[in-house]
């Protein structure tokens, strides 16, 4: 069945406010903000029901948002890292992020999936995305992909490498 496509998510992260604006409108409070040269790490609570905490890194310079989800029991998945392809970028204290529809599911050791290739298509096709960054969102995810695979499967690892060596709570 095809995918439905749906609005393009954007958040944006008030570093000086220590809110997180999510797509649906929802101002979340934050815990942690940290700026480094590389990007920006943000650290909440959350209220969804199945996770109770959010990790993320905005990393322009990759086109990638790197999450740890804390899932609430019984609502595990098989992931350790979550990583959505898109448009990261700051205006003084302000950060912003455009989701560009593909996601990557991490497990450290074994593989990287890449996710929502579907959504992308549908996404392009009803106008939401334009062709160069759909174009743009799927080398992003396949140079991601072949780089944390030749790291031994580590994001982490890979991230190091290509300067911006994150670290979490």
């Amino acid at each position: 069945m095809p995918a439905v496509p749906h609005h393009v998510k954007t958040e944006t992260f008030d570093v000086a406010a220590r809110t997180n604006t999510d797509p649906k409108g929802f101002v979340r409070p934050v815990d942690v903000y940290r700026v480094e040269p590389w990007g920006l790490y943000m650290a909440r609570p959350s209220d969804h029901p199945q996770f109770h905490y959010l990790e993320s890194w905005l990393l322009p310079e990759l086109g990638l948002r790197v999450s740890i989800f804390h899932f609430t029991p019984g609502n595990e998945r098989d992931q350790d890292r979550y990583v959505d392809v898109g448009r990261f970028w700051r205006e003084g204290e302000l950060w912003h992020s455009r989701d560009h529809f593909l996601d990557l599911v991490v497990r450290t050791g074994r593989e990287t999936l890449v996710e929502d290739v579907d959504e992308l298509f549908a996404a392009v096709g009803a106008g939401l995305l334009d062709a160069d960054a759909a174009e743009a969102a799927v080398h992003t995810a396949l140079r991601t992909v072949d780089g944390i695979a030749a790291h031994g499967y580590d994001l982490d690892a890979w991230l190091h490498a290509q300067g911006a060596p994150v670290s979490w709570r």
